[in-house]
């Protein structure tokens, strides 16, 4: 899918959107539909699709299950597992986008954002652009971490993170090291595990594993999803309260024990070997990390070429990796399963707002956001998936969906009010996090005997939901205009002075 970006094209535009994974192409498809049309999308690929476009390591799938993991407004009867895999649902967005392509911006990195004299000045790869409004919905999953070893510079074979999988590198009779043990690494180990010639697993922390059960839909099923539009819908609603009965244990953590005897008696059945088994078993209270799905990890481990290793990684030569207790681990090849930036986004490091401050020096470690989507002294930014918005047991698209209906209130609201630029209070921004911090403090996240990617910097758990889902429905479906406070207009420079 190409841009239709000419360089004749305006370059202001009521509304632009950072990102065309879910979070862009669900926010392109909501604004049409609500009669606003002057809106452009903007992302680095060259093709939609975010996360689902960029990942693409073998066996890479969804966890959440595909009827649920998809826009309540696009249905897809035709998914043809219970959990769909990366092609099927970078189809899906693809599809979804097709209306939106005159409106796409491929190619086109955002490199910086400024509010200055009333509107948003956007720098980008390929030029300079303006709108009235900004929506950042470039995801959680989209900058891959790297860990900085000692002496990675030094190695001599290839090495890459999962998400920028070197698709023309055969494995096949490679000696691989893949460094993480978190949810891209439980899909790509079990298919690669069998073709290469040794396989060493680094693991810092055993993650908890319950079975998966993903199936293939029936001819029967499709057809039923098909042509009577109400089992889908069913089917659907199903897979929501189940998850929402799911997250009572991540709320009240001693709940979490009837699924911790699951997931023990997954890996008792699946690893005969005691020492083996006492290495993969948790130390935390399930939950306090992802909770990953998958029927072939704790198999893909007893193969005779593939090793689990727990001491730290110490240092890397050029022909493998030394850990904390001497040992060599020789290795013609580097994966790293080792996540993302999730709670110190790149974005925020260049979109400035009214004082001149960037989202990360105004955060300073710990994302903060009324409803996850507004930031005082940010005007007319909408963040997509921000602050306190992820989720540990069910779709985020459930969010996003939340998000934009909030979003629309809004734009219906500064209409009627007369235009201009619009930010959370303070105060209402303040009692908002104190409440979701109140709420957090108590759950699996916050004391479940771990640490993990879901906490910033500072120890607060900036990520995720501190709830059910339905309760941020309830959150986003009521606006509250005395949350928002109304900025002066400026005279409007520009395009050039984006970048003067």
């Amino acid at each position: 899918m190409a841009s239709d970006a000419t360089p004749a094209e305006p370059r202001h535009s009521r509304i632009a959107v950072i990102g065309a994974g879910f979070g862009g192409i669900a926010a392109g498809l909501r604004l049409r539909r609500a009669g606003h049309e002057d809106f452009v999308i903007f992302d680095r690929g060259t093709d939609v699709g975010g996360t689902w476009r960029d990942n693409t390591y073998p066996g890479c799938a969804c966890d959440v299950p595909s009827h649920m993991y998809s826009l309540s407004f696009m249905p897809n009867p035709g998914w043809t597992r219970s959990f769909s895999g990366q092609a099927e649902i970078w189809e899906y967005l693809r599809r979804c986008a097709r209306d939106l392509r005159p409106r796409l911006r491929l190619g086109h990195e955002v490199r910086g954002a400024v509010w200055q004299a009333g509107r948003w000045l956007i720098e980008t790869s390929r030029g300079a652009y303006t709108a009235d409004f900004l929506v950042a919905a470039s995801g959680p999953l989209s900058a891959p971490v790297v860990p900085d070893l000692p002496g990675l510079s030094s190695f001599a074979g290839p090495a890459f993170h999962s998400a920028q999988w070197d698709h023309d590198l055969d494995l096949r009779g490679r000696s691989v090291a893949v460094i993480g043990t978190g949810a891209s690494a439980v899909q790509f180990v079990p298919r690669i595990a069998p073709t290469v010639s040794s396989l060493s697993l680094f693991q810092r922390t055993a993650p908890w594993v319950v079975p998966r059960r993903d199936r293939s839909f029936s001819a029967r099923e499709l057809r039923a999803f098909t042509q009577v539009p109400v089992l889908r819908r069913l089917a659907r609603a199903g897979v929501y309260w189940g998850r929402e009965l799911a997250a009572l244990g991540f709320l009240h953590p001693p709940m979490m024990r009837l699924a911790e005897r699951t997931a023990r008696r997954h890996l008792t059945t699946s690893i005969a070997d005691p020492d083996l088994r006492r290495a993969l078993t948790p130390a935390y209270r399930m939950g306090c990390k992802r909770v990953l799905l998958s029927d072939d990890f704790y198999p893909a481990l007893t193969r005779p070429n593939v090793a689990l290793v727990t001491s730290p990684i110490a240092s890397v030569t050029p022909t493998g990796l030394v850990t904390s207790d001497g040992r060599e681990h020789r290795a013609d090849t580097i994966i790293f399963g080792t996540g993302f930036q999730v709670t110190d986004p790149p974005l925020a490091a260049v979109i400035r707002g009214a004082d001149g401050r960037t989202l990360a020096e105004t955060w300073d470690g710990s994302m903060r956001a009324y409803l996850g989507s507004g930031v005082s002294g940010f005007p007319n930014l909408f963040l997509l998936l921000g602050p306190n918005t992820g989720l540990g047991h069910t779709s985020v698209v459930f969010m996003i969906e939340c998000q934009l209906d909030h979003l629309l209130r809004l734009l219906s609201h500064i209409d009627a009010a007369g235009g201009g630029a619009w930010e959370p209070t303070p105060t209402a921004q303040a009692g908002y996090v104190d409440s979701v911090d109140r709420r957090m403090a108590g759950t699996v996240w916050q004391s479940g005997g771990c640490h993990s990617w879901y906490q910033d910097r500072n120890g607060r758990v900036s990520a995720l939901w501190p709830g059910h889902t339905w309760s941020y429905w309830l959150r986003t479906r009521r606006f509250t205009p005395a949350a928002y406070r109304r900025s002066p207009s400026h005279d409007r420079p520009t395009p050039t002075e984006v970048i003067a």
